[in-house]
């Protein structure tokens, strides 16, 4: 029964959430956050101490949402607290909790739960822009195109008062609900270096040739293919053709011919449907249709791949996330790309006469 409340007051939260999100012009202005967030009035207490040793920041993970998303979430909590010098809180993967062995994501982190047990309490941000923590001035909501009306000092400058307002208490800031985070690569070394390290590696299986050059390309349809039919904008702009992919893998395999011919390939192909609707890539080389792996595994190969192209998902960009390999990348995207050898975005309207680089 708690289990169920707790889910009913979540679903009640995020739709209370989606009708601010979507309908606030601008989400940081004074009045919004001194009407929506109690830690923002807050910020013009003077604290007995300036210690700041007892404080943490998290980013709780949509529960709606899956892996890749959620894992986006927890990548955004990272980058704050390093950013802000403070201690992480790790939140949990909301109802993905097996995930956690697998990715090795909660190791060497003191959890949400466990601070509670101490008697933490969470207190509530107001959005800003995570990006302001980076090199990037340009506050814009990556996934609404809402602008910003504090400036970059005046962001950080508002987040620092709250923080401080609190020293010496034991209270958990958690950031705005499903706050955007662009450049998550510059948090790699944390993600990859646990990934590496779990223990589930040890159990891991791969149906890879390690004779062959190994092409993983990840279509995402399932979800966003009603918005084909409704228009739907969120649904729209995560949409890359089917002649986008071919383009892709088609002079990726040439270039790869040209430039190892002494090695075979072949094509594993990550998606939802029938096999039957993507034969076309088989004139590109030998194809496995890998529509029945489970995600896990799905996932774990997209890591492990020599190429790896991305849909715009982050259930392909976080595999490209832990990956050594090269990740082939569309351009459009809400998350950012290094400036790597080995990162190369691709234009969604791209010819056939593209070059790859590789």
């Amino acid at each position: 029964m708690g289990k169920n409340k707790s889910g009913i007051k979540s679903k009640i939260f995020r739709k209370i959430h989606y009708y601010f999100d979507m309908n606030l012009k601008d989400k940081t202005s004074p009045w919004i956050n001194n009407f929506l967030y109690p830690a923002y009035r807050h910020r013009k207490h003077i604290p007995k101490t300036e210690d700041l040793n007892s404080l943490y920041i998290t980013q709780i993970p949509n529960d709606g949402a899956g892996i890749g998303h959620q894992m986006s979430n927890i990548l955004g909590g990272i980058h704050i607290a390093r950013t802000l010098g403070m201690k992480y809180a790790y939140p949990g993967l909301k109802g993905k909790e097996s995930w956690e062995s697998f990715l090795g994501v909660n190791q060497n982190s003191i959890s949400v739960q466990e601070l509670k047990k101490q008697g933490y309490k969470i207190k509530m941000l107001p959005c800003f822009n995570t990006d302001v923590l980076s090199d990037n001035d340009v506050l814009t909501d990556n996934n609404d195109g809402k602008k910003y009306s504090q400036s970059k000092n005046e962001t950080l400058e508002i987040i620092k008062k709250i923080i401080k307002s609190y020293a010496g208490q034991k209270i958990i800031f958690s950031v705005y609900l499903d706050q955007s985070y662009r450049n998550q690569y510059e948090e790699i070394e944390y993600i990859k270096s646990r990934f590496e390290s779990a223990e589930a590696r040890e159990a891991d299986k791969l149906i890879f040739d390690k004779d062959q050059i190994n092409i993983a390309v990840h279509i995402r349809r399932g979800d966003i293919v009603s918005g084909q039919t409704t228009g739907q904008k969120t649904l729209t702009k995560r949409w890359l053709d089917m002649d986008y992919y071919e383009n892709v893998v088609s002079r990726l395999t040439e270039q790869i011919k040209s430039k190892y011919p002494e090695k075979n390939y072949r094509i594993y192909l990550f998606s939802e449907g029938k096999a039957d609707e993507y034969r076309s890539f088989e004139k590109y080389g030998e194809v496995t249709f890998c529509f029945d792996m489970s995600a896990m595994d799905s996932f774990l190969h997209m890591t492990r791949a020599d190429y790896l192209v991305l849909s715009k998902s982050s259930f392909s960009y976080v595999p490209a996330l832990l990956s050594d390999g090269v990740r082939i990348c569309p351009t459009g995207f809400w998350h950012g790309y290094p400036n790597d050898k080995k990162w190369i975005v691709v234009n969604e309207t791209i010819d056939k006469t593209f070059d790859l680089n590789i």
